[in-house]
């Protein structure tokens, strides 16, 4: 499906009503990130169950993103972001009346399920609307515009908490998600062009989805999402303020300050990143293995000594794993790619997945090894037990480190059998310097 020569103006407003949905949606997809500690008065719960509220959201997201990205494809982007944002705007406003567990758990369901098709859908507009080369930087803008919406939790959402309640912090977010939902409503559009609209597939989900992650390029796009993301996500999430609370020693205004670090790093690392993957289409993996090992050194650096940590160090944690947010939509570059672009929705959808699945094992990770190495019936926890918990996240570092390596040989193997060589990195110096003579 060509998207026009010429970029129409209505393109730019489908952006931006698909920008602003994508933003609010990391809102509510947040807004636990700076309620943990209220959460655990609120709720009466210790540290797994304080994951299952985070999981729970993150699990429909995952879950969904297969079944999201059919519907795509099949029904278009529109109908599928204006639900979603309905559906989260119910869940966030379930979740600031209740003070019962069990509700509280069905609610971040609901918001985790109205999230799904958000991001993909957001990505599937842009190949609709705009050039070719203009896609790699438009997502990375598309996640640069949205990633504001941690701003949004960090300070504004963090604030109202703070000095409201819970009630009526989750309450203003809910309402505010239903307004967008309904502009968003009025600008997102279909394409222009008629053959741009999406088509009927005769094949069930299943046989879309085998279709979709065939790909050996499709699958290394699953694992640079599950490498990349799960970090900051661990973070950001749900375990940041806590640690930096009650571990840390750091004020709340501080807590706030390093959430953030995190968006503002995404931020800053969103374009360069997207002009890396449209200058090096066939260096894509490097950037995203130079991330993880630069999170890796980040994390042991913080983790490693027994004491708390100046700021500067921990601001310089949530830069480097915030950077690997802009690295992680690499990911999709990888769908866009390797996948047929009557399964883009599906396949978008799958390496989506792959963060999320992460995130999932990381904060389990974490919050059941928090329990497991502190007192029975402790609602804080100290540097050590954190310490400890957090150096759990290296199982899904090292498993998304080899998904990446043994899926790039795939991937490269089939582009070999398809005409195209990815040229040692000798050979690539090599030309680049006869180039600039």
């Amino acid at each position: 499906m060509p998207a026009p020569a010429r970029t129409p103006r209505t393109a730019w407003l489908v952006l931006a009503a698909g920008i602003a949905l994508y933003f609010i949606a990391v809102v509510n997809r947040t807004a636990l990130g700076v309620a943990g500690v209220e959460a655990l008065d609120r709720f009466g719960i210790e540290a797994t169950w304080l994951s299952m509220l985070a999981v729970a959201q993150v699990a429909a997201y995952a879950a969904l993103q297969l079944p999201a990205g059919a519907m795509l494809d099949r029904w278009g982007p529109r109908r599928l972001m204006i639900g979603g944002a309905l559906l989260m705007a119910v869940g966030t406003g379930l979740l600031a009346v209740t003070t019962s567990l069990g509700v509280a758990l069905v609610a971040r369901v609901l918001i985790g399920a109205g999230d799904a098709p958000i991001f993909i859908a957001a990505c599937r507009l842009i190949p609709q609307w705009f050039p070719a080369r203009r896609v790699p930087v438009l997502v990375q803008i598309t996640g640069f515009a949205g990633q504001a919406g941690q701003l949004a939790t960090a300070v504004p959402v963090a604030w109202l908490l703070r000095e409201e309640g819970w009630t009526v912090a989750f309450g203003a977010l809910a309402a505010v998600t239903l307004a967008l939902a309904g502009l968003a409503g009025l600008g997102i559009r279909t394409p222009a062009p008629p053959d741009a609209r999406p088509r009927a597939s005769s094949t069930g989900l299943r046989g879309a989805i085998r279709e979709a992650t065939r790909p050996a390029g499709t699958r290394l796009g699953f694992w640079t999402h599950f490498l990349s993301l799960f970090p900051a996500n661990t973070v950001a999430l749900l375990w940041g303020v806590p640690f930096f609370l009650t571990a840390q020693g750091r004020s709340a205004r501080e807590a706030s300050l390093l959430l953030m670090t995190i968006t503002l790093a995404k931020m800053a690392a969103g374009p360069l990143a997207g002009m890396y993957t449209a200058r090096h289409p066939l260096r894509r993996s490097w950037l995203v293995l130079a991330s993880a090992c630069a999170t890796l050194a980040a994390w042991a650096a913080v983790l490693v000594p027994s004491t708390p940590r100046p700021l500067w160090q921990l601001v310089a944690l949530m830069a480097v794993i915030g950077a690997g947010g802009p690295v992680s939509l690499i990911a999709m570059d990888y769908a866009r790619t390797f996948s047929p672009e009557e399964r883009l929705g599906t396949a978008t959808g799958f390496v989506n997945v792959g963060g999320f699945v992460a995130t999932i094992v990381s904060i389990l990770l974490v919050g059941v090894t928090l329990q497991a190495v502190s007192p029975a019936g402790a609602s804080t926890y100290t540097l050590d037990e954190y310490r400890i918990a957090f150096a759990t996240m290296l199982v899904p570092w090292v498993v998304g480190v080899v998904g990446v390596l043994r899926n790039r040989r795939r991937a490269r193997a089939d582009m070999a059998a398809a005409g195209v060589l990815v040229p040692p990195l000798r050979e690539a110096w090599r030309r680049s310097q006869k180039g600039r003579w």
